[in-house]
């Protein structure tokens, strides 16, 4: 479940080397070298944690600190309460101190957010999922937070999955390729293993995309009546994901409509990072 620990190294020394390319040069000139901290990652709000990995790596690879976690990925907490505890010297600490927050805050936020929405389709078959809206260069860890927030992930990259959107369609009509045709060419040159998706915007289009074999069908910004007759209509021969207009309060009544998965864009685009906050301890 975890992103490779390569991975989130290479991450991290990015971001490290990003906020202090020629070292933190306030901490050296003010600081002792020899100077030890202990502190404390506390919440400021409620939340669900994401990012132990990441955070430790950013303090490891400072100076020799050591980051210990009471609370772990995927795991909620209350306000005020100690997620992890960090010891080190205080001039590696304090040079990590906000590549390290960048991080947990901000895939805490997405964690948040995702157990929001999957608690509100709570009661439906419909699971929630991620898009590749994200963060350029952060798409693995922010696909991890969804993960922890209880959500799942879509294809992770164009490389992944046939997804026929609007824009290919649109190619296609106007090259005089009916939709069956291309779909049988794409077959021929995938491997089995690789789904096809489809997306339309009229309930009219689906029965062409059913003949052409999809495996799954996107029906994007439909509106509820038009989400269950869409269901109806394809009555199991296909995966059902609604997208479009999905907020937090509506998304209980498009996962009631009947549908198996809800893409939500703004599980990683449009989140808050969550306030949490590195407190000194022995000073």
């Amino acid at each position: 479940m975890k992103p490779p620990s390569q991975a989130v190294e290479r991450i991290v020394k990015a971001a490290l080397e990003e906020d202090a390319p020629q070292g933190d040069l306030t901490s050296q000139a003010l600081l002792s070298a020899d100077a030890v901290i202990s502190a404390e990652l506390v919440a400021r709000e409620d939340g669900v944690l994401c990012g132990e990995d990441v955070f430790a790596a950013a303090m490891k690879l400072t100076g020799d600190v050591s980051a210990s976690f009471a609370v772990h990925d995927g795991e909620r907490f209350a306000a005020g309460a100690a997620l992890a505890s960090v010891n080190g010297p205080a001039c590696a600490v304090l040079q990590a101190e906000r590549v390290a927050l960048n991080f947990v805050q901000r895939l805490s936020g997405i964690a948040t957010m995702t157990a929001k929405f999957v608690e509100a389709a709570a009661g439906t078959k419909a699971r929630i999922v991620d898009t590749r809206k994200t963060t350029p260069g952060l798409r693995i860890l922010e696909r991890y937070a969804v993960r922890c927030g209880g959500g799942g992930n879509h294809r992770f990259s164009l490389s992944d999955a046939v997804l026929v959107k609007d824009n290919h369609l649109a190619v296609l009509a106007a090259s005089g390729v009916t939709l069956e045709d291309a779909l049988r060419a794409v077959r021929v040159q995938i491997p089995h293993t690789v789904a096809i998706e489809v997306e339309v915007d009229r309930l009219d289009q689906i029965d062409a995309v059913l003949a052409a074999g999809a495996d799954a069908i996107l029906l994007d910004n439909f509106s509820l009546d038009d989400l269950r007759s869409g269901v109806l209509q394809v009555a199991g021969r296909a995966l059902v994901e609604a997208s479009g207009g999905v907020t937090l309060e509506r998304v209980h009544e498009i996962a009631a409509t009947g549908v198996d998965l809800i893409s939500v864009g703004a599980l990683t685009h449009g989140v808050k990072s969550l306030d949490l906050g590195l407190d000194m301890r022995n000073l």
